[in-house]
C-alpha cells in the first residue's frame, strides 16, 4: 500500500474560512452505471475551485475523506472516490480490506468514469458548485490523476504525489511519460527524493515529456523525502508537506 494505516493528511497552512465544513459520505453513479462510494467536503462558500481526490490502492480509506475536509478547510470543495464498486461493491474500506485482487480488476477507462462522475458531483450545488476543477491523487491515484489530464474532463489542472510515471512493463498502456503527448490540462507533480521506486531519471523523463508536449508543468522533487512522505505523523517532513499544501494551493489559484 501507499500510506500506512496510521497516517493521517498535513494540516493545510491556511483556512478559508471557520474551519467548519460539510463532509458526508455518498454513492456517486458513473455513466456505465457503476455505482461506487464518495466522500464530499464542501467549503463555507459555493463556487471557486473543487478538487476530485483519487486515493492510493486501499480505496476510499479514513486518510483521503480527512483530506477532503482539510481542501474544503482552505476554500477548495473536494470529493475522494473509492475505486472498486464494480468488483466489491459499497463497503468499508478500512484496515482489513483486501484491496489487492480488486485493484487487479481495475481499468483506466473506468476510474476515468468514475473521476468523470465526481467532476459532476463538484460542479453541481450539492458539491460545491465549482467553477474550476482539478484531480489530485496518490500513488496509485497519483499515476491516475496525471492521465485525466487526456481524458477531456475539462480540468483545470492535475495533480499527483508520488505517482509512477514510467512503464512498468511492455504491456503497459497507461504510463504518464507516454500519454503526456496528449495531455490537455497543467500538471503539478510531487516526488520524494529518497523513494524506492520512482527514480530521479524516471521524474526527469516524465518531465521531459511533459515539456516536448508543450504541457505546462511544475515537477518538484523533496530530497530525502520517501515515498508517501505526505503524512502528518511523519514529524521529520514537516517541511516538505507545507511546502506540498502551498505548491498544490497556488497551483489550484493560478491555474484556476
Amino acid at each position: 500500500m501507499c500510506h500506512q494505516s496510521t497516517a493521517r493528511p498535513p494540516i493545510p497552512p491556511i483556512s478559508g474560512g471557520s474551519g467548519q465544513v460539510d463532509g458526508h459520505e455518498l454513492v456517486l453513479q458513473a455513466e456505465d452505471g457503476n455505482r461506487f462510494a464518495a466522500y464530499s467536503a464542501t467549503a463555507n462558500q459555493p463556487g471557486g475551485a473543487g478538487v476530485v481526490i483519487l486515493p492510493d490502492v486501499r480505496g476510499l480509506h479514513q486518510f483521503y475523506r480527512e483530506l477532503a475536509e482539510r481542501f474544503a478547510q482552505t476554500g477548495t470543495h473536494a470529493t475522494a472516490i473509492d475505486y472498486y464498486g464494480r468488483t466489491a461493491g459499497i463497503g468499508d474500506r478500512g484496515d482489513d480490506f483486501d484491496y489487492a485482487p480488486h485493484r487487479e480488476q481495475t481499468e483506466p477507462d473506468q476510474i476515468a468514469r468514475d473521476v468523470a462522475a465526481a467532476v459532476n458531483h463538484i460542479r453541481s450545488p450539492e458539491g460545491g458548485q465549482a467553477s474550476t476543477v482539478f484531480t489530485v491523487g496518490f500513488c496509485f491515484g497519483g499515476r491516475n490523476s496525471f492521465n485525466q489530464a487526456a481524458r477531456g474532463q475539462g480540468l483545470a489542472g492535475v495533480i499527483g504525489f508520488y505517482g509512477i510515471p514510467f512503464r512498468r512493463d511492455e504491456n503497459d498502456t497507461n504510463a504518464p511519460v507516454d500519454l503526456a503527448k496528449g495531455y490537455t490540462s497543467p500538471v503539478l507533480g510531487l516526488f520524494g527524493g529518497a523513494d524506492q521506486a520512482i527514480t530521479r531519471e524516471h521524474v526527469d523523463a516524465f518531465s521531459q515529456a511533459l515539456d516536448d508536449a508543450g504541457v505546462k508543468n511544475e515537477i518538484v522533487v523533496y530530497d530525502g523525502a520517501p515515498h508517501s512522505f505526505f503524512d502528518r505523523t511523519f514529524a521529520q517532513y514537516r517541511n516538505e508537506n507545507e511546502d506540498a499544501w502551498w505548491r498544490m494551493l497556488s497551483f489550484i489559484q493560478e491555474a484556476g
